[in-house]
């Protein structure tokens, strides 16, 4: 039988949006202190670093938000079920990817659920009840571990999944 396989991405405009924003804003704001305080002589705020205190930290600034941009671009979240069970990696997170055995889970449901009152948003998120790896939207394949466990992956294809996943006999 044929695999179900899913890479989600975090391609949501408002995630790009707000760390142009901020990243601009705080770079800015940086690039203004640096300007005034090193060629116009003029401190930059009421208790202001040395030269190449605000310059170390422009620099660390820059590094951050590059890295939270490489983070958001190349983060990915793949999942791939077949006969033997279900495969998932939230890449970078994951270097390997997580197997669980159809043995290993009593009880599996395609679910809509509401990510920030559930797990407090998207991403991996730990709640009282269990664990969740999500990228964007409100649906999700609910696994029911035999060990008491509970995990929930992200899908933005649950009605090709629930189909998938009755031909397996699995729901």
């Amino acid at each position: 039988m044929a695999t179900f396989t899913e890479t989600q991405k975090f391609n949501q405009p408002w995630i790009w949006i707000g760390v142009a924003v901020i990243g601009l804003t705080v770079t800015t704001v940086f690039e203004f202190g640096i300007y005034q305080q090193l060629f116009r002589g003029k401190p930059f705020g009421n208790n202001p670093m040395s030269d190449n205190g605000l310059i170390i930290t422009y620099l660390l600034i820059v590094l951050l938000i590059t890295g939270l941009i490489l983070l958001f671009r190349f983060a990915c979240l793949s999942t791939e079920i077949d006969e033997n069970g279900i495969d998932y990696r939230f890449f970078p997170f994951h270097l390997k990817h997580k197997k669980i055995s159809w043995n290993e889970i009593e009880k599996l449901e395609v679910i809509t659920y509401k990510p920030i009152r559930d797990y407090g948003g998207w991403g991996i998120r730990f709640n009282r009840t269990g664990k969740a790896y999500n990228v964007s939207g409100d649906k999700g394949l609910q696994l029911y571990l035999k060990n008491g466990k509970r995990i929930l992956i992200g899908t933005q294809r649950d009605i090709e999944l629930t189909e998938y996943l009755d031909k397996l006999n699995k729901l």
